[in-house]
């Protein structure tokens, strides 16, 4: 899926197929829901998982907790908006699963 398939889905009222936990999760946060995304962001416990989670809680503004989730995915939190952030996460996630 491309990244630009991946945003125009967020109009549907159901996610794509075949997304793993961390692109569900990313795809619940760009609906606007959180606690979906958090779920599924806390689903995949491997460093995709983790890079997610630390951008959900960055957005919530929970700095301190965002650090400890950055650190599991092997990350520094970045500069960036978290718009940016979103978007490179999913480009880097989509990417990898186009493979």
């Amino acid at each position: 899926m491309t990244f630009d398939a991946f945003r125009a889905s967020l109009g549907e009222a159901a996610p794509p197929p075949g997304l793993g936990e961390a692109l569900l999760a990313l795809w619940w946060d760009g609906k606007g829901d959180w606690e979906k995304a958090h779920t599924h962001a806390q689903a995949d416990e491997a460093r995709d998982g983790s890079w997610v989670h630390a951008y959900l809680h960055r957005k919530e503004g929970d700095l301190g907790n965002a650090g400890y989730w950055y650190a599991r995915a092997g990350r520094s939190r970045p500069e960036s908006t978290l718009e940016a952030e979103w978007e490179i996460i999913a480009r880097e996630l989509l990417g990898r699963a186009a493979g």
